[in-house]
């Protein structure tokens, strides 16, 4: 099972070593993780995500802010895209490594269009609860992309500190 599949579900198929600068290899951490719409099943992925991300000595601040962007895409998945059906499954695929940490999540729904949200910091919209996750996600991370259907989101962190 591949939920989302699309342009975006191939795009971290590469091997676990790279050419660097000088045409050094660098080592990537690479994995796809498979759970069902369950907040419960979702720690794992995150906490194996931090772990790695740790693993290539990134700051506090750059592990904080992947780790609320990854769960905030995590639940924007279960709840929006699955619609919490514990029948269906998220996918989860990483390639981190000491520049940059590229992680997609994908789920089985239906999709939506991201330009639809409204804008949650707009005064209208401040007591509404929709658009907080997707506004995080873009504040947190360098890049946050959606695949044409709208249920595969692809987020990157560079880190500055190996730049």
């Amino acid at each position: 099972m591949t939920p989302g599949g699309g342009p975006y579900m191939g795009m971290l198929d590469r091997t676990a070593f790279q050419a660097g600068a000088g045409g050094m290899a660098s080592e990537s951490l690479i994995n796809e993780l498979l759970f069902p719409s369950d907040l419960v099943a979702a720690r794992q992925p995150e906490q194996e995500i931090v772990s790695a991300l740790q693993r290539f000595r990134y700051p506090d601040e750059a592990v904080f802010a992947i780790k609320l962007a990854v769960e905030e895409a995590i639940v924007n998945a279960i709840k929006h895209g699955n619609r919490s059906d514990p029948a269906k499954y998220i996918s989860i695929r990483y390639d981190i490594n000491a520049t940059r940490a590229a992680i997609l999540v994908a789920d089985e729904g239906g999709g939506f269009c991201p330009a639809s949200v409204p804008d949650c910091t707009a005064d209208e919209n401040l007591d509404r609860a929709s658009g907080r996750g997707i506004m995080l996600m873009r504040a947190y991370m360098d890049q946050v992309h959606y695949s044409c259907r709208g249920n595969v989101v692809r987020m990157v962190k560079f880190n500055r500190t190996q730049s």
